[in-house]
Parts: C-alpha cells; sequence; structure tokens
C-alpha cells in the first residue's frame, strides 16, 4: 500500500512523542495484528481539559500518524469533547482511505485516549 505523502511524513517526523512529565493520566494500547503498541498519557487539568498529551512505543505508518493527529486534535479539548472523538472523526483527519483490515491501527491511539479518560474516571469498559 502506497501512503500519501503527509502521512509519511507524520510516521517520519511525528508530534507529540516522549514521555509526560507529571502525567495524570495514561493507558498502553495494543494491536496484535499489526504488533501496534503505543502508550498515551495525559495531563488533564481542573478544568477537565487536556493541558498536554504525548504518546510513546512502536507501531506501523498509520498508527503513527494517527497517533500525531489525535493527540494535536485533543490538546486544549475538554474531556467530554474527547470522548465524544468517532471513528469518522479520525478517518477525516487521515485523509485518506483505510481498508478494514487497517482500521485497527488507526483507530488504536484514539481507543487509548479515551480509555485513559474512562478508566481515571472509574468507568468500566470492555476491550
Amino acid at each position: 500500500m502506497m501512503y500519501q505523502e503527509h502521512i509519511l511524513d507524520l510516521y517520519k517526523h511525528p508530534h507529540n512523542t516522549g514521555r509526560l512529565k507529571g502525567a495524570t493520566h495514561s493507558h498502553r494500547g495494543h494491536n496484535p495484528l499489526c504488533g501496534d503498541d503505543i502508550s498515551i498519557e495525559l495531563i488533564v487539568d481542573g478544568e477537565k481539559r487536556v493541558k498536554d498529551v504525548k504518546f510513546h512505543g512502536n507501531g506501523c505508518a498509520l498508527c503513527i500518524a494517527s497517533a500525531s493527529l489525535i493527540t494535536d486534535a485533543v490538546k486544549g479539548k475538554h474531556i467530554d469533547t474527547v470522548l465524544r472523538l468517532k471513528k469518522d472523526d479520525v478517518l477525516g483527519m487521515m485523509k485518506i482511505p483505510v481498508s478494514h483490515v487497517r482500521l485497527k491501527c488507526v483507530l488504536l491511539p484514539l481507543e487509548a485516549v479515551q480509555k485513559t479518560i474512562i478508566n481515571s474516571r472509574g468507568i468500566s469498559s470492555t476491550e
């Protein structure tokens, strides 16, 4: 599969990478089908806004590009807004067609961000 230039650029030069000192929330997501394994760390402020966000780990080009776009998108947002993000929002950010087989790669970062928030609220969720 040939990726568009912006996806390869985000893969080679991802945004918001590394560990986040003082993180208030974290979650590790894994995609056994592709081998993607990323951790998302957030700092949520007293007004329940994502003050900062970073991710680290290994993933395919689609997963890393998606993590870059999603972390850019959630920074500064209220956690309720983050929890309302859906598959179509992420696909719109990617700006490329994504096959059913690769959908998990693209959605893993969103799932990790949302589970980071859900788990910290004491809300149960399923894999």
